[in-house]
């Protein structure tokens, strides 16, 4: 608030004052005072009425400044009423009091929504699991009773699977600082589970794998990590070549960390959309064509790196190749070894 703007509130309150001295001048002139004493009077209760208004106002400024510095200061906005100090004056009051009231009544609408989000998410979490034990089950009925649809069944098994992690690490991406234990890990054990996983994909579809210089070790959570990887190797399958086509695995090593990098030649991505690869629901010119994106994947797997505190890039040329590379930074978070340690 403006020093004009409180003086116009203030308006009515100066008018009275200056009546009232006006009245009070008339009728001391009138019983014989002097002129100089009634002057004196007049400019001391002016004096006084200004110095009154302009602490007032000095006053509710300083209070309204403490304020909006405290909003600026807090990432939850509706949580203000509680580092909010009582008002100085009392017209405040009632909506000190009513600001604490719809704070409360907010909190508690916000825990109710929190705990229905909560039972939800349990509920989802509960159901994937049960829906993964047929799954496996008809993996292993398929796998011990082949015939020669057995791997293109199976590949399909391994795509719903795919989906229904994919569900899973969603729902649990927003408590990921909860879920995740980050140790010693080897990159190679890692990189292993998840080709093994893709087997048939990469069986089906002709795709040549090359691993080299895989042999570290990691600071980093292994399931997640594990998820992250099984996406940008899902993806080369899904956007390969039809001819020798090719994936190509290896790690370069930098001076503040070690860059794991997936390459394929596959059809690539154009550069105009390499900017959103990352974003939720962004599937791509390419994607949509061919109907296969969901635009999911990578946005879970920026988002897991960002919480791990690893980073992901990617790079790409249409036609020629795809290029996803995780970097593990130096110092906490990573060792560099040439011993192949457990998970």
């Amino acid at each position: 608030m403006s020093l004009k703007d409180y003086l116009r509130s203030k308006i009515g309150t100066i008018v009275l004052n200056i009546i009232a001295l006006m009245v009070l001048s008339i009728f001391l002139l009138s019983i014989g005072n002097e002129l100089k004493a009634i002057m004196i009077i007049d400019l001391s209760w002016i004096g006084i009425l200004f110095i009154v208004i302009f602490s007032s106002y000095r006053k509710r400024k300083s209070h309204f400044d403490l304020i909006e510095k405290s909003i600026s200061r807090i990432d939850k906005k509706y949580l203000i009423s509680e580092v909010l100090e009582f008002p100085p004056f009392i017209e405040a009051e009632p909506y000190y009091y009513l600001l604490k009231k719809s704070s409360k009544s907010m909190r508690e609408e916000i825990n109710k929504e929190k705990l229905r989000l909560k039972i939800y998410k349990e509920y989802i979490e509960q159901w994937i699991h049960e829906v993964k034990t047929p799954i496996s089950l008809i993996k292993l009925i398929t796998e011990n009773n082949r015939t020669a649809k057995s791997s293109e069944i199976l590949m399909q098994l391994e795509e719903i699977e795919r989906y229904v992690e994919q569900a899973l690490f969603y729902a649990r991406s927003e408590d990921v600082d909860k879920d995740y234990l980050v140790k010693e890990m080897s990159l190679k054990n890692c990189l292993n589970n998840v080709i093994s996983k893709n087997k048939q994909g990469f069986i089906l579809n002709n795709i040549d794998v090359e691993i080299d210089n895989i042999d570290k070790t990691v600071y980093c959570d292994s399931k997640w990590l594990e998820f992250i990887l099984n996406q940008i190797i899902v993806n080369a399958i899904k956007y390969r070549k039809n001819k020798n086509a090719r994936v190509k695995i290896y790690v370069v090593e930098l001076k503040k960390g070690i860059q794991l990098i997936i390459e394929d030649n596959g059809i690539g991505i154009p550069k105009n959309e390499l900017g959103r690869v990352f974003e939720k629901g962004f599937t791509g010119n390419i994607g949509r064509l061919n109907n296969k994106s969901t635009g999911i994947g990578l946005y879970l797997c920026k988002k897991l790196c960002d919480k791990l505190g690893i980073l992901i890039d990617i790079d790409s040329e249409i036609n020629i190749y795809t290029k996803v590379m995780i970097t593990f930074p130096i110092g906490s978070f990573i060792m560099k070894s040439t011993t192949d340690k457990c998970k």
